[in-house]
């Protein structure tokens, strides 16, 4: 498999699109020193990006959030998206949109007067955990917490606030699993390391408050598709002690769409009647 940086292709770059191997940035970026980035995860089906244009925005929202206001607007890159699809020839793909702190004038803390750039690329991308959809993900439980919204945006889909999360995927990774689940600042249970998590209990559902982590696009969407079936959804804080009561498990996010969890550390849920139904609705919905 030929590495992300060598492929034929195009890439939209600050307004432009070029090839594929030329899409390089300068080694003192900001970016690449203090994590000045945010980003969109989106994925087309049929040659239609689901829920684009609230990606978009959300992006916008995140630049804002860390004080880096993204100077294009939610229809320039709206149309950069479809120019990076059709130069590319792609129908059911993965896209990824994102801007960050070029290279400037500063190069320490403070990056007001470096350029923001942006770009968007996009490629074929099968399941997120491989066979998971069937008989499900099993998950570590990470060390690492997701930190208070005093500390962070936590609102931001912003770069630096996933550098836990790589670190506790590559901890999950080596033991065997898939990903992990993390807990938040306070104990309760928060995400996975990029997805949102649901649990079933006596055919209703539990999902943690994002009141500290990303509330994601697709998350909205499963609890849209729960709520037309008059299935109740309890948005709240999950204590870890009520782990071993749920029955069944699932994830959410653009790249894992709605992926069944066997497995999280010690404790085991079944790939269910619910987990499948909401997977398939989704599935449905994402294509219509």
């Amino acid at each position: 498999m030929t590495g992300y940086d060598d492929r034929d292709g195009k890439i939209w770059l600050d307004g432009a699109l070029v090839d594929w191997r030329a899409a390089q940035v300068h080694v003192l970026s900001h970016a690449l020193h203090y994590a000045s980035s945010v980003f969109e995860g989106e994925r087309a089906y049929g040659g239609r990006i689901f829920a684009s244009r609230a990606h978009s925005e959300r992006l916008i929202a995140s630049g804002a959030a860390i004080d880096m206001p993204i100077p294009w607007s939610v229809d320039q890159i709206e149309a950069a998206k479809a120019e990076v699809m059709a130069a590319n020839g792609l129908s059911d793909a993965y896209v990824r949109a994102f801007a960050w702190r070029g290279a400037g004038e500063d190069m320490g803390v403070s990056s007001a007067r470096n350029p923001v750039r942006l770009a968007v690329a996009a490629w074929e991308w099968g399941a997120y955990y491989g066979d998971s959809k069937t008989k499900g993900a099993a998950l570590d439980i990470s060390q690492w917490k997701r930190p208070s919204p005093e500390t962070i945006p936590s609102h931001a889909k912003a770069a630096g606030l996933y550098m836990i999360c790589t670190m506790s995927k590559h901890a999950a990774e080596a033991k065997g699993f898939a990903d992990a689940m993390m807990f938040d600042y306070r104990g309760y249970v928060a995400e996975a390391t990029g997805a949102n998590i649901f649990f079933v209990k006596d055919g209703e559902v539990h999902t943690p408050l994002p009141d500290c982590f990303l509330n994601g696009i697709t998350r909205q969407t499963v609890i849209g598709l729960l709520r037309e079936r008059d299935i109740p959804v309890h948005e709240r804080h999950i204590g870890p002690e009520e782990l071993e009561g749920f029955q069944q498990c699932w994830l959410t996010g653009t790249a894992a769409e709605v992926t069944p969890v066997g497995q999280i550390g010690d404790y085991a849920f079944e790939v269910g009647a619910l987990t499948r139904e909401i997977a398939e609705a989704y599935e449905t919905l994402v294509r219509a």
